[in-house]
């Protein structure tokens, strides 16, 4: 990855989107996941070859859902 430094806040809104940019006209292609809300949007573009840091992004995006969910799951006595 190359070095930039940011922050958003995810919003319940915040939305996700993939588009595929293939060059068949000889160049290499590419795809590009953005990630956006009211104000913002980060555009993340994968190479071929980097599939596999797409993969690890994912399984770190389900990690901090999963975190979240006991965060603000049922607390001890019932409670929500």
């Amino acid at each position: 990855m190359q070095t930039i430094t940011t922050s958003a806040h995810l919003e319940p809104d915040t939305t996700s989107r993939v588009s595929v940019f293939d060059t068949t006209s000889g160049g290499e292609g590419f795809v590009s996941l953005r990630i956006g809300g009211d104000s913002i949007e980060i555009a993340l573009l994968a190479r071929p070859g980097t599939a596999d840091a797409l993969r690890a992004l994912a399984r770190a995006a389900t990690e901090a859902a999963s975190a979240l969910d006991r965060l603000t799951g049922p607390t001890s006595d019932g409670a929500a």
